[in-house]
């Protein structure tokens, strides 16, 4: 019998100054058996950055074809796909060639290694890339909840997230935006 996702709820009071973006999000976050924290986390944060109609969290690990969030037109076009990881660069071509917009958002401790191993070939694609500090991203997973109300404000590159539990800040790299 397969293991079943884990289901996380998170209210978020999300405050985007760089885009004068306001609004209360409730998700239902389905971690994956073998998805950590940190990376369920990475998934949530990415919604907030990019927060806008009809984004939506995906089957993700359940899914391998498809990306971690998505927005969808309504004639099934993929307008923005959103990984999250170290993707291979096969990966984000096909992804390039399914969607209008490509984002990456990597976090793991070996981003540095990914990155400079495929930079030639990432740059040459139509995605923007962007990297997490690891210690950031295992402090953001501590505000984990089962059911958690947070306050994320954005403003230049980096995020203010507050919990009940705690708060972090997360700023980003911009590895390659196009």
């Amino acid at each position: 019998m397969a293991i079943k996702p884990t289901i996380y709820k998170a209210r978020i009071s999300l405050s985007d100054l760089e885009r004068d973006y306001y609004d209360s999000i409730s998700l239902t976050i389905a971690q994956h058996p073998s998805e950590t924290l940190e990376r369920m986390m990475v998934r949530v944060l990415a919604y907030c950055i990019n927060a806008q109609e009809g984004l939506e969290l995906t089957k993700g690990l359940d899914e391998v074809e498809e990306p971690d969030l998505w927005v969808r037109t309504m004639d099934e076009q993929t307008k923005l796909w959103i990984d999250v990881g170290e993707p291979a660069p096969d990966r984000v071509k096909k992804a390039s060639h399914r969607a209008q917009a490509v984002k990456v958002y990597s976090f793991n401790t070996k981003s540095d290694v990914w990155w400079s191993q495929g930079e030639s070939k990432f740059t040459g694609l139509k995605a923007s890339y962007y990297r997490f500090p690891w210690d950031s991203i295992e402090a953001l997973a501590g505000l984990v909840k089962r059911t958690m109300d947070l306050s994320v404000t954005i403003t230049g590159d980096s995020a203010y997230i507050a919990g009940d539990n705690g708060e972090v800040e997360v700023s980003w790299e911009v590895l390659h935006t196009v």
